[in-house]
């Protein structure tokens, strides 16, 4: 099959088409043949030396999600047939014409969907899912905060809390991803480019603060963050794009009695990855068919133009996702 492998750590120029095995799918796994393949941050981060895959996947072919066609079933699998048409999340290999995955990782293609939206969903979706939901404890008519709105996360966290019946704040870098952020169902967006957002959120909040912030800055923005949580608040942290230590005041925890979680998805097992699928096919999937929540593609490269996918999307350019087609 071709793949794209990491040829050494460095810029999108490492990525390189090369010939690899078919792999041959385990005990309850199931061989898909990829259509289109979902471009991701942790994937640019893998290229750079600094995310090794974990045992088991690929070391050098990057791709956290795929969607495409079952055309092998392991031994021991029940929940798939031949010809099943599906996305997953997988631990890596998804830059490839064919992936195995464990069969608790995949959920069908939502009704009305490309497999290029398909592609989209499964990384953002199961982060969201397990940050907000789970882990932070969002409730209906809670506020939150999403830093990044406008990348694929935040526009998958704005429309998911959205339906699930919160008030939704975002940020974003630009005056079109701010307008973007708000078409999604944000009801206000902030430019931290031009604005304070720990400001422009405590005044339009009244000094409460938000319930929920959903954090990929990290660094100086953490300090920022607990003072803008209100009484009970949460901060979720997925990653530190602006560094990974700072100080915060131990005081303000207490105080307001917060709460600072964070998590990593690739490296957990097959049977928590397979708990958030079934959540989401209960929970999310309805809201896809019916439109209530909708993939948010911004642009899609060919399989063999995965150098240009990443420096597509390093250079932020993206409103929404970035897909490999097949």
């Amino acid at each position: 099959m071709k793949a794209i492998v990491i040829s050494q750590p460095g810029g999108p120029d490492v990525l390189r088409m090369s010939d690899r095995d078919v792999p041959v799918p385990k005990e309850r796994e199931v061989l898909i043949k990829v259509a289109a393949a979902g471009v991701n941050r942790p994937d640019i981060t893998q290229r750079k030396g600094h995310y090794p895959a974990p045992p088991g996947a690929p070391a050098d072919i990057p791709g956290l999600e795929v969607a495409g066609t079952i055309i092998t079933i392991g031994s021991g699998c029940k929940k798939w047939k031949l010809g099943d048409q599906v996305c997953a999340l997988v631990a890596g290999g998804g830059y490839a014409e064919f992936v195995a995955v464990p069969e608790g990782q995949c959920i069908r293609v939502p009704r009305g969907l490309t497999y290029a939206d398909a592609a989209s969903l499964p990384e953002t979706f199961f982060t969201v899912w397990t940050n907000v939901f789970d882990r932070a404890r969002y409730l209906p008519g809670e506020s939150i905060l999403i830093q990044g709105g406008a990348g694929g996360i935040g526009a998958t966290a704005i429309q998911m809390c959205k339906a699930w019946g919160g008030k939704v704040y975002a940020t974003a870098g630009s005056r079109e991803k701010v307008e973007f952020c708000l078409g999604l169902g944000a009801e206000a967006c902030v430019n931290y480019k031009e604005e304070s957002f720990h400001e422009v959120m405590l005044a339009r909040t009244a000094g409460k603060g938000v319930d929920v912030i959903l954090d990929m800055v990290g660094g100086s923005y953490t300090p920022l963050h607990l003072d803008l949580l209100a009484v009970e608040g949460r901060l979720s942290i997925i990653n530190y794009m602006k560094g990974d230590e700072t100080t915060i005041k131990h005081s303000l925890i207490l105080r307001k009695r917060l709460t600072i979680t964070g998590s990593t998805l690739r490296n957990r097992d097959t049977d928590f990855k397979a708990a958030i699928a079934s959540r989401l096919e209960e929970v999310v999937w309805p809201w896809i068919e019916s439109g209530i929540v909708k993939p948010v593609v911004h642009k899609t490269f060919p399989l063999s133009q995965a150098a240009d996918a990443h420096m597509f999307l390093e250079n932020g350019q993206q409103m929404g996702k970035v897909v490999l087609v097949i």
